[in-house]
């Protein structure tokens, strides 16, 4: 009940008791909560917008139009027209005077807040003496004056509304809690009965035009105007050219159970790991996502029928919104609108740099966890031919036993900050530019991509890199061989600032060539072998499968294994052009240069030098790397504002009340579209 205390009307300056304006509630009614005063000075502010100025009753008062403006959803004419919410007017105006006060409309307004206000309304409208029930004639009388004359008709004698109103010793008169399900199942009927009207020789068929006329008449404003334009294209899903009752009930389901097709298109598309699916996908995440039904195989082919524009293809989400929203009209109707272009420029802006963020993170990760391994294999690759004296490592273990003997743990992770420094932009820029042209080259039909595209995709991933990698590594090296200053007599640690001014900016880029021989086939093998692998070997999409963390990582790590290895030979030739020669040692003038004099001094197995230690680092590496990229962009994704999915439930941030007063007109809509349109 509404509290009792005066609310002022501020035309009059009377007190209005709130109360008095509320009638007892009919049983099977979900009584209202209490409006709070925010709620009433937010109400007051509506009213004292859209009303008008009554010069007789020095008051205000909406009119019908005025009260169209102040309660129908923000843009919703396209669908539900502007003269159809005057239904709401007419029941809003409860003393019948062609005005609404304010106290009627704070009385509509605390109807809305109910939690079946949508039926309430509609049992208002038909109940048109008020007693709290609707009989028969009441029922035929308000649906009959709501019928347009060249309408299908509608048999009020079937056997179906004698199962509400029938009459057994008298009228029978429908309660609120039967007349709502009978208007839940009044659309059915009113198919069923248009059905039969068509099918005069009871053949089982009509002819498609008959079919849009009758999906038209009852549930126009759930359809957008491209699918209803395409009804009659149902015919052709069998043959004979005609529609069956079958396929009107399957149609009939579909629309009825629109909420949950969009649930079981929108979590199916987002599993799939290239967006789309086909019919299959749709019917098994279906399976896994309802409990007690399903959706029946004609159902699923009317689904992808009007979605795909029969064309059965796999679909994106956004191929969905021509079925899922009623509003939805071609998207080259906004395709040149500027508000959109620069919306779409700035999302993709700020999605770029907050994905590099995430590779920033997910490259420090993986670099960190295997940079002993890093730190290894340098040394074994700048270690120099016996030419110049004793070896000072004899394999990798020796190495590590020797750094740890005499630089200590830490002496693992020498080098290790201007690493991690440019690794963000290293991952960021070789895992953008890759998905970048696979985009560009995936076929938008099929999904698919071919191989040398792949290979185009990954080396161009691992061009671009260099600019960053270069000298980063370069640093890196020189940090990680101070370690041996012990066994170099004279030899002085050096800090990495002290090592890109000595370098400058073009020492900085000093074996950039051979960094590009190894980076661009490293990732030119890498990044197809890594689709694959989770394609072809671990099946990730098949069935809706999404791959655990281990299956993930030895996706990731497996690919790395002959990406690393293959690219030895210009790892070593890099790293000894990019380490500062000590006294005695070979000195390259460039990669040819490098490239004879170490199979001549050392033999071709030199160019394999830490090899093993290349593989053990870059494979974990990549996966760890590959996978926690993918989980951060799973757990914190960016915002989405594209059109062509939000938009399939605009209605989603109207306000709850104006979003019930729109359901409330729906539920009379699913019995004749034209209702309130005379």
């Amino acid at each position: 009940m509404f509290n009792r205390s005066p609310l002022l009307c501020k035309e009059q300056q009377q007190p209005v008791d709130t109360a008095a304006l509320k009638k007892p509630t009919p049983p099977g009614f979900i009584d209202a909560p209490e409006p709070t005063q925010a709620e009433l000075n937010k109400w007051r502010k509506t009213f004292e917008q859209f009303a008008t100025a009554d010069s007789a009753e020095e008051g205000k008062y909406l009119s019908e139009t005025d009260f169209v403006s102040a309660i129908a959803p923000t843009g919703d004419f396209a669908k539900i027209g502007r003269q159809q919410y005057g239904i709401l007017f007419h029941i809003a105006d409860q003393r019948k005077r062609g005005k609404v006060t304010w106290e009627d409309f704070v009385a509509f307004e605390t109807t809305l807040k109910r939690p079946d206000a949508e039926f309430d309304i509609a049992f208002k409208f038909f109940d048109s003496d008020g007693s709290g029930d609707v009989s028969f004639d009441e029922f035929k009388r308000v649906f009959s004056e709501n019928l347009p004359a060249d309408s299908i008709p509608f048999n009020f004698d079937a056997a179906w509304v004698k199962l509400y109103l029938g009459k057994v010793g008298g009228s029978h008169v429908l309660g609120y809690n039967e007349f709502t399900q009978l208007m839940k199942g009044l659309q059915g009927e009113r198919l069923r009965q248009a059905f039969h009207y068509f099918d005069k020789d009871q053949t089982g068929y009509i002819s498609p035009a008959d079919f849009q006329r009758i999906i038209k008449e009852i549930a126009a404003h759930k359809l957008s105007d491209t699918v209803l334009e395409s009804v009659p294209s149902l015919a052709t899903l069998t043959p004979g050219g005609k529609i069956t009752y079958s396929e009107c009930i399957a149609f009939y389901n579909v629309i009825r159970d629109m909420d949950i097709v969009e649930k079981i298109v929108r979590e199916a598309c987002a599993q799939s790991p290239d967006g789309k699916i086909s019919p299959l996908e749709f019917t098994n995440h279906a399976s896994r996502a309802m409990r007690y039904s399903t959706f029946s195989p004609m159902e699923v082919s009317i689904i992808f029928h009007y979605a795909g524009k029969g064309e059965g293809k796999r679909l994106r989400l956004r191929d969905f919104a021509q079925l899922l929203d009623p509003k939805w009209g071609p998207p080259k109707e906004v395709i040149h609108a500027e508000p959109t272009k620069t919306g779409s420029f700035l999302h993709e802006t700020g999605k770029s740099s907050y994905y590099f963020f995430l590779g920033g993170i997910a490259g420090a990760l993986g670099a960190t966890t295997v940079y002993p391994i890093d730190l290894v294999k340098t040394r074994m690759q700048n270690q120099r031919s016996k030419v110049v004296g004793e070896l000072l490592y004899k394999n990798s273990i020796d190495c590590v036993k020797k750094v740890y003997k005499n630089e200590g743990f830490l002496g693992f992770y020498r080098g290790l900050p201007p690493q991690l420094i440019g690794v963000a932009p290293e991952k960021a820029i070789k895992l953008t530019v890759n998905d970048l042209v696979r985009g560009y080259a995936t076929n938008p039909e099929t999904g698919r991509i071919s191989v040398p595209w792949e290979l185009v995709a990954g080396g161009a991933a691992g061009g671009c890199q260099v600019v960053f990698t270069n000298p980063l590594e370069i640093v890196k090296i020189r940090l990680q061989m101070q370690g041996q200053a012990p066994a170099v007599p004279g030899a002085i640690k050096t800090g990495a600032g002290h090592i890109i001014k000595q370098l400058g900016l073009i020492g900085l880029y000093k074996g950039a060539t051979a960094c590009l021989c190894r980076d661009v086939p490293f990732s030119a093998i890498y990044f197809p072998a890594y689709a694959h692998l989770k394609k072809d070997i671990f099946h990730e999409g098949k069935d809706g499968k999404v791959l655990g963390y281990g299956e993930a990582l030895a996706a990731a790590a497996i690919a790395g294994m002959p990406a690393a290895y293959m690219t030895t030979p210009a790892d070593v030739i890099k790293t000894r052009l990019q380490t500062e020669a000590r006294k005695g040692e070979t000195h390259y003038k460039g990669v040819l240069d490098a490239f004879r004099k170490i199979l001549a001094e050392e033999g071709p197995r030199a160019l394999f030098k830490g090899g093993p230690a290349r593989v053990l680092r870059s494979s974990p590496q990549f996966g760890v790397t590959l996978v926690a990229y993918e989980n951060l962009k799973k757990q914190f994704p960016y915002p989405k504002p594209e059109t062509s999915i939000t938009d399939l439930l605009p209605a989603q941030q109207e306000d709850l009340s104006r979003i019930r007063a729109r359901n409330a007109l729906k539920v009379l809509l699913d019995a004749q579209t034209s209702f309130g349109a005379k």
